[in-house]
């Protein structure tokens, strides 16, 4: 059997089973929409499989397309890890690395981390994306990212894991709420409070409507804001209330008057994760950005830092 394929074919069918639709996969490969129906149709012919499954909704893999891109996703893989380690002889080919990580480690910690990196790399460029550490789980082990970030109970028995962070999850009410006096408060009683939360996209907005949904119970989202700073003014103003990670929460409580409250469920505190599927497997650089990662997170909390508003340097608390 001849089988005809190259690396714009390995990446369209890559890109189309990302989105689920022909027509965005072809966008994000830059080619138009009927040179990718005839490449997937010769690809189709020259294997003697069908690689898709097309209805009304989109298109999904069959059991073929799915051993397909997940072989496509190593052999690109392989290729990134290539040109990584050419970098130092082959000035100008750009290097390209894929972070999924939990809402915490997005807006508290990766920022000083990337911003060193960065600055020692400049010809990497970093796809960073947020995501809920069920779907970063996924994500890692068929190969859609190179690099995740999870915090909880998550199983990673077939990726590799090493400890980053905690992240801790508390209450902020306003100086004359009702708990503001509390020095714990389950999640339960706090569901019969209007809520200050992040948009409806966020981890932790779904993270949080997972649980009230197993307590049967609705957040009243009164205001969705897009980060933890906004959310903390709003909650100032007497708005509603807030779940925010703990460091996030005391660093805006230094110049807002607003209360934390430890949240007394078992899950407001999760050891935090960095996973890949194979560290040798990596390009080099992106190994360089996962040693820095574990070098940040074997830090002692007093070394950690994060810009206040200002723009300065100041403590957190993990």
């Amino acid at each position: 059997m001849a089988m005809h394929f190259d690396l714009v074919d390995l990446r369209l069918m890559v890109h189309v089973a990302d989105a689920n639709s022909m027509t965005r996969g072809a966008e994000l490969s830059f080619i138009s929409l009927p040179a990718a129906s005839t490449r997937i149709k010769n690809l189709e012919e020259s294997m003697g499989v069908k690689l898709l499954y097309r209805t009304s909704q989109g298109v999904t893999l069959t059991l073929p397309g799915q051993a397909f891109v997940q072989h496509a996703r190593t052999v690109l893989g392989q290729i990134e890890h290539l040109r990584g380690d050419m970098q130092e002889y082959a000035r100008g080919i750009k290097g390209h690395v894929r972070v999924f990580a939990n809402t915490t480690a997005l807006g508290e910690f990766l920022p000083p981390v990337l911003r060193a990196y960065l600055r020692k790399h400049p010809d990497v460029d970093i796809d960073l994306r947020e995501r809920l550490s069920n779907d970063i789980i996924r994500a890692v082990g068929e190969g859609q990212t190179d690099i995740g970030i999870v915090a909880g109970q998550v199983r990673t028995e077939s990726l590799v894991a090493m400890p980053y962070r905690r992240d801790r999850l508390v209450l902020v009410v306003y100086a004359d709420h009702a708990l503001a006096r509390r020095k714990a408060v389950a999640f339960g009683d706090t569901l019969e409070y209007d809520y200050i939360g992040l948009h409806e996209s966020s981890a932790i907005h779904a993270f949080l409507r997972q649980h009230s949904d197993l307590l049967h119970r609705p957040i009243k989202q009164r205001i969705q804001v897009g980060n933890f700073e906004a959310a903390c003014r709003m909650i100032e103003a007497g708005v509603g209330i807030g779940i925010l990670p703990e460091s996030a929460a005391r660093r805006h409580a230094r110049s807002m008057d607003i209360r934390i409250i430890s949240i007394s469920d078992e899950w407001s505190n999760r050891e935090m994760q960095i996973v890949v599927r194979n560290l040798e497997s990596l390009p080099s650089f992106a190994r360089e950005l996962v040693e820095l990662l574990v070098e940040d997170g074997a830090a002692p909390d007093d070394a950690h830092s994060s810009p206040d508003c200002d723009g300065e340097q100041v403590p957190t608390s993990n």
